[in-house]
């Protein structure tokens, strides 16, 4: 059970999936060092064929508590609410019900979500979700994107990582600590459940850290809704996990 920390300072980090943390663990430790109270939310079960929400849950709260963060402080809502991994576009209703009654009982001063970036629609639909309503409450200042993975300028299957768009804005970056980084290279090895996915991670974190060892961050706008996150085909739609003309349809339809 969540304890309600009255009025503490507290910075609030949107998840769609299980590991989806390692978008932002230099953030994590930033904001610990700064005072605030880090909570995180993750918006789907993470589940999947032959992987339960259980194990899931349990490889990012043991990443997660490395990095600082208790148990306590983490909220598997997509479990909670019943969306499923890959089902977020068609929840975002629900979740945004879940996010406004959160940013309603916490001293909540800064909010993390995933890109607006064409990766997994899962992300797209967290990250509209998101920024919507903080727009609705008048606190978008607060909200910061964070990249995860993209196929703009990639052939066939293959994808960029840890690489914000320039249709997103100005990035602001941050250097991570070669020790940091070999940290949390060894967190991004910490998803067994997720080997497969991890096998074509990996080497492209690897090589980020290596060349451009930054925590990059980018503020938001309501206005990028209205487009396709890139020129080309989004890599959810390489892949026939869903479709732009569908997340158009239901991200400008959300009411809040």
């Amino acid at each position: 059970m969540l304890t309600k920390p009255g009025s503490q300072p507290t910075a609030l980090f949107l998840f769609a999936h299980q590991d989806d943390e390692f978008g932002v663990f230099q953030q994590i430790l930033n904001e610990q060092q700064e005072g605030r109270m880090v909570l995180c939310a993750y918006l789907t079960d993470g589940g999947s064929p032959g992987v339960s929400p259980a194990v899931r849950n349990a490889e990012s709260l043991r990443v997660l508590a490395a990095l600082g963060v208790p148990e306590k402080n983490v909220i598997f809502a997509g479990e909670q609410l019943g969306i499923r991994d890959a089902a977020l576009p068609e929840n975002m209703p629900v979740a945004e019900k879940f996010l406004r009654r959160i940013l309603g009982e916490y001293a909540v001063e800064r909010i993390y979500v995933t890109a607006w970036e064409g990766g997994h629609h899962d992300h797209d639909a967290l990250h509209a979700v998101t920024v919507r309503l903080s727009y609705a409450l008048g606190r978008q200042a607060e909200v910061s994107q964070y990249s995860l993975y993209h196929g703009k300028n990639c052939p066939g299957p293959f994808f960029s990582v840890l690489r914000p768009l320039s249709e997103n804005g100005m990035v602001d970056k941050q250097v991570i600590s070669f020790k940091n980084r070999l940290r949390f290279l060894s967190y991004c090895l910490s998803y067994p459940s997720q080997r497969k996915t991890w096998i074509g991670l990996f080497p492209f974190v690897f090589m980020r850290y290596l060349f451009s060892p930054y925590q990059e961050l980018q503020g938001v706008s309501i206005e990028r809704l209205k487009c396709r996150p890139h020129g080309g085909d989004l890599y959810y739609e390489k892949r026939k996990f869903f479709t732009w003309s569908r997340m158009n349809q239901l991200v400008n339809g959300i009411e809040v």
